[in-house]
């Protein structure tokens, strides 16, 4: 008889937030012992679509950690009820509130669906979801990442300059910096004054791109190397930024690489 495929030590639920919306959440916990600190952390954006890969990336790498560099570590995934990789309701909670007239315009010509949750959903991640986990799991909280692609990406950045110190590590994946543009660069420009005055910041910031979105309509990989350009002018405030372009990829194909290489850079200060 045939059973469904299962994910070992992992595990999810639906979740009611206080923002009146439901997300699946995906857990995974390692199978060994927790150290001493509690275990490094991930929270991954569009788990529709990446939950099962990322795991199974962390799984297959901290098999060996003093060769790979990725020790065990926990992966909270964000997804939605539904069976879609992209559901839509991604679309309000990774963008800021933004006039129209102002957002590139959506390639079959409708309208964009509703827009603009985003400081509702980094609160639901600070207030809620995140001292779930800790109430569950030990967590090491000098040990935090979070990963999200595309509109997840932009999603990211807007947590890394409004809320520097809710995570160390930022992985943005095809970034849509385009989005709202003007706002992300104004939240940048705070984002660096707030650095002057936090002497003990210590950021890590990997973005990166498929090297076939260059000749996509909108400019992902110049957008996305220029950002890094410019965090990377702030190593001396503590902010370390990288930008890796992959080879031969696209906005979608790009996903298994960076994922591993998020890894690597999420967990390489943890000690196997």
């Amino acid at each position: 008889m045939d059973q469904a495929v299962m994910l070992p030590n992992s595990k999810q639920r639906l979740y009611h937030s206080l923002n009146g919306r439901t997300y699946r959440i995906m857990i995974h916990k390692p199978a060994g012992p927790a150290p001493a600190a509690g275990y490094p952390v991930l929270y991954l954006l569009d788990a529709n679509a990446l939950f099962f890969t990322t795991v199974e990336a962390v799984r297959a790498q901290s098999v060996r950690s003093e060769k790979t560099g990725v020790v065990p570590a926990v992966v909270v995934g964000i997804g939605y009820d539904r069976e879609e990789a992209f559901p839509p309701e991604r679309h309000y909670d990774f963008t800021l509130p933004g006039s129209p007239s102002l957002l590139p315009k959506r390639p079959d010509g409708k309208p964009w669906p509703k827009q603009g949750g985003a400081e509702s959903f980094l609160t639901f991640i600070e207030d809620e979801l995140k001292p779930m986990i800790e109430g569950e799991i030990p967590i090491n909280r000098s040990c935090q990442s979070i990963l999200g692609h595309s509109l997840g990406g932009f999603f990211v950045l807007h947590t890394l300059f409004t809320k520097p110190h809710a995570f160390q590590t930022y992985i943005a994946s095809s970034p849509s910096i385009h989005w709202n543009e003007p706002l992300l660069k104004q939240e940048e420009q705070e984002f660096t004054v707030w650095l002057q005055d936090h002497p003990e910041a210590d950021i890590s910031v990997l973005l990166a791109t498929g090297e076939l979105e260059q000749h996509h309509h909108i400019p992902m990989c110049a957008n996305a190397r220029s950002m890094s350009e410019r965090l990377s002018t702030l190593a001396g405030l503590g902010v370390h930024a990288e930008y890796k372009e992959f080879e031969d990829e696209n906005h979608a194909s790009v996903l298994p690489g960076l994922i591993s290489r998020g890894l690597r850079f999420a967990l390489r200060k943890v000690k196997p």
